[in-house]
């Protein structure tokens, strides 16, 4: 039994190991929230699984602990040929609205990565089946096992790179086969031996074949396409790919003006994931000319030889600009330390974070500022991403803490007396980061009770961005006039400050209406600007740390404008953006509807023998309930790993632990369920009511905490998640036992509803985000469990005596 009990553990391990790792490979390949659509769509095999037992029970007659070891065979076979399908097929989500074969390419993505999972599913399924009575010690290893693949994350990628981590999960795979077949066979151990012997030679040599073939439209791949380019460093990390390219094609300087006539110095290009390529230049700050002409180097007109705050400069531009205007102390806040590795190879000959005047830090800045005492006299808030459409909302899906509410009134606190914050955008047609960059500044002002907001902005923009300046205090006539003169010199206009002349508007780089100052004054005026935002065509509300999703701009009236462009535009997926999303919620219900359908139409004998009418009574009983726990375990997940994306500064940091986390407390709670059955209702009702509080305790958790080193914040979170993540343990194997003690053959059934609408409730989760924030999907979660409690009051005090019966061994 034990060596079940440590095949399964294996076996997860191998299992979250793979799917995480799958989220960051098709990060690098293609896009975030294509990795998102994928990995959600192949946990339908999970669900798949159940129904293929429901259909299939004979399999359940086999020895168990050999057809676990066939199941970990297809796993780790279904690991390493699905990453190498994947990674060869030619699809191409752009093309997707032209080329009828792309739909093909996608259907293949899905199966292929789904045949990992439907094993792993069906292994755990039969387990549960076999032995519902020890569903507590099953789906506790199961879910122990869980937290250690999430560990492994940390550490795999910057051994063995994305191919590697694939092939390390298809390792751990077959390690689980030679466990679960040492009690009854010789062949398979050593069958499992030889296999793993050819994935660690694998490992070590790392073939080419391994490597993660990257989108063509990124601009890595772009700048790789051109002639003398090269490869200088890839380097990976637990959260990220950085490269380092040598190319003659790079020359990037965002907003730069026309009135600059020399050359660029030479520059470097540096990625991460392979996109947001920014500069390294190869220039002495001295001599950086250059930089005078950029639109940030307004804010050094304004404070010369400043003390000087820049965020997330990446390539180090903005670093290079705030050296060269004099810049009396410069504190660089980075939190990714390949970054940082990159400037200090490259940048400036190698010294350019060698200068006595630089302070790196490499964390996030909403913990370095929560730690930090100290203010500036400028604030730079790095424009790194590259330029992208964003109006159809085919980005909405990353967060971004730096740019909430809480964000900038953080900035704001930190800003010395007449200190200024300087915040770049890129220029959109139809107008939209800007004009949400100025929402957020106004409602940060006014929550920080300045009255006037409008008395502390400026604005300019050149011809591809737009620079907001937000002040500590009132921007005076002498700064207006040095604002005016610096625009005037280099051709960048004016778009507000208090009082401006319409006459000064829409000089330089023309537009056929000034609609940026049209959107701000409306903005800026208390009267109008409930009006304009519901009336503007996209969501311009500014962000908040519960809905951190800056990029987001969907609005549902744009549904009609979307679909009439729909395969007209150059974007993933035709344009359709958003509206993937919520294709994929549909897809995603009906693909389960089919898996939950498919065993009540077409039910084996075994189910149809037994007594109809408590089995039909039981039936949707059971649905409900464990429709319940899937839809409320990932509603708690999903929002909890994306809000403590603040608190422990990288999403993989914030996914591996709040998922180590939960899955490793939920295991412990899993192995104790068997003692907690009688109280089941009232632990269910007490996880409801967690799951509702937390949301509202977080900010202050986050606010007295958040400027502790990351090390104590890792095991803050620990403790602070520990007491939900024991409870979401209990309730599915106590209804699998009640199940099994009433009919052992709905076990799979119920297996297959919790796969399933976990697919659902992780889409669904996300939605709910995006739309009204993370409060709202806990709440969601804490309605389901609610519901869940309902159904276990129900059968341990309604149903006959024998139907939950306490398991002590």
């Amino acid at each position: 039994m034990f060596l079940i009990y440590l095949g399964i553990l294996l076996l997860s391990a191998a299992t979250l190991l793979f799917e995480i790792t799958l989220t960051r490979v098709f990060s690098v390949a293609e896009w975030y929230h294509f990795a998102f659509m994928v990995v959600s769509l192949a946990l339908l095999g999970f669900g798949a699984s159940g129904s293929f037992l429901s259909l299939f029970p004979r399999l359940i007659m086999r020895k168990l602990e050999h057809l676990l070891a066939v199941c970990a065979v297809f796993f780790s076979l279904g690991c390493l040929g699905g990453y190498l399908m994947v990674n060869n097929i030619p699809f191409d989500s752009y093309r997707l609205a032209w080329e009828s074969r792309q739909l093909l390419y996608l259907v293949v993505y899905y199966l292929s990565l789904a045949i990992p999972f439907f094993f792993t599913g069906l292994a755990l399924g039969a387990a549960l089946t076999k032995m519902p009575s020890q569903a507590g010690k099953l789906y506790g290893f199961n879910m122990v096992g869980s937290g250690l693949g999430c560990l492994l994350v940390l550490v795999s990628p910057p051994l063995l790179g994305g191919g590697g981590t694939v092939v390390l999960a298809a390792l751990l795979g077959l390690v689980a086969v030679f466990v679960f077949s040492l009690s009854y066979s010789k062949l398979f151990p050593s069958l499992a031996f030889t296999g793993g012997i050819g994935l660690l030679i694998l490992l070590v040599s790392l073939p080419t074949v391994l490597e993660t073939k990257m989108s063509p439209y990124k601009s890595l791949s772009q700048v790789l396409f051109q002639t003398q380019t090269r490869t200088l460093s890839t380097r990976w990390n637990a959260f990220s790919r950085v490269d380092v390219v040598e190319s003659r094609s790079i020359h990037i300087a965002p907003g730069l003006s026309f009135s600059y006539e020399q050359e660029l110095p030479t520059q470097l290009g540096v990625a991460v994931d392979g996109t947001n390529l920014s500069p390294i230049s190869l220039i002495e700050a001295g001599q950086a000319d250059f930089t005078e002409y950029l639109p940030s180097a307004l804010v050094y007109r304004l404070s010369p030889s400043p003390r000087a705050l820049v965020i997330e400069p990446q390539g180090g531009l903005d670093l290079l600009t705030a050296l060269h205007h004099q810049g009396t102390s410069v504190t660089v806040v980075v939190s990714n330390p390949l970054v940082i590795e990159a400037i200090e190879r490259f940048g400036e000959r190698g010294h350019l974070l060698d200068n006595p005047q630089v302070d790196v830090a490499v964390e996030g800045v909403r913990s370095y500022l929560r730690s930090s005492k100290e203010q500036f006299d400028v604030i730079q808030l790095s424009l790194t991403d590259s330029f992208r459409v964003v109006a159809a909302g085919s980005y909405s899906l990353s967060e971004n803490y730096r740019y909430t509410m809480e964000a900038f009134a953080e900035y704001y606190r930190h800003l010395a007396p007449g200190g200024i914050l300087s915040v770049t955008r890129w220029i959109q047609v139809p107008p939209s980061e800007g004009i949400r960059l100025l929402s957020l500044a106004t409602a940060t002002l006014e929550g920080l009770g300045i009255t006037n907001p409008e008395q502390h902005m400026v604005v300019i923009r050149s011809f591809q961005t737009i620079t907001l300046l937000v002040k500590e205090s009132p921007f005076n006539q002498q700064d207006i006039t040095i604002i005016k003169d610096f625009s005037d010199k280099l051709g960048f206009d004016v778009v507000y400050y208090l009082g401006i002349d319409p006459a000064e508007l829409n000089r330089y780089n023309v537009l056929p209406q000034e609609v940026y100052y049209e959107a701000f004054t409306s903005i800026l005026s208390p009267s109008e600007r409930k009006a304009f935002l519901a009336g503007y065509t996209y969501d311009i509300s500014p962000p908040t740390d519960d809905r951190p999703f800056f990029f987001h701009f969907f609005k549902w009236s744009q549904v009609p404008y979307i679909w009439y462009g729909l395969g007209k535009t150059w974007q993933p997926f035709g344009g359709a953006g958003y509206l993937i999303i919520i294709a994929l919620l549909l897809s995603a219900v009906l693909a389960s509807a089919i898996f939950i359908l498919l065993p009540l139409y077409f039910r084996p004998r075994e189910i149809r023998g037994q007594s109809q009418t408590l089995i039909s009574g039981v039936r949707w009983q059971l649905f409900i309930y464990f429709s319940a726990l899937g839809l409320g375990f990932l509603l708690i997940e999903i929002p909890l790993m994306q809000k403590f994306i603040l608190f422990l500064d990288q999403p993989t940091y914030a996914f591996v632990i709040v998922l180590f986390t939960i899955f490793v407390f939920s295991g412990l709670g899993s192995l104790l369920s068997a003692k907690l059955t009688k109280a089941l209702p009232q632990l269910i009702f007490i996880l409801a009511l967690l799951a509702f509080l937390y949301p509202l305790l977080l900010p202050y958790f986050f606010e007295a905490l958040l400027g502790q080193s990351l090390f104590l914040r890792l095991f803050i979170t620990l403790g602070a998640l520990a007491p939900l993540s024991f409870l979401m343990g209990v309730p599915f194997p106590s209804g699998i036992r009640i199940i099994g003690n009433l009919s052992p053959a709905l076990v799979p059934w119920a297996w297959g509803i919790n796969g399933c609408v976990s697919v659902i409730s992780s889409i669904l989760a996300l939605i709910i985000a995006l739309s009204v924030g993370f409060s709202w999907a806990l709440a969601a979660a804490s309605g389901a469990y609610l519901v869940g409690a309902g159904i276990a009051f129900y059968w341990l005090r309604k149903m006959a005596p024998g139907l939950v019966r306490e398991q002590t061994t």
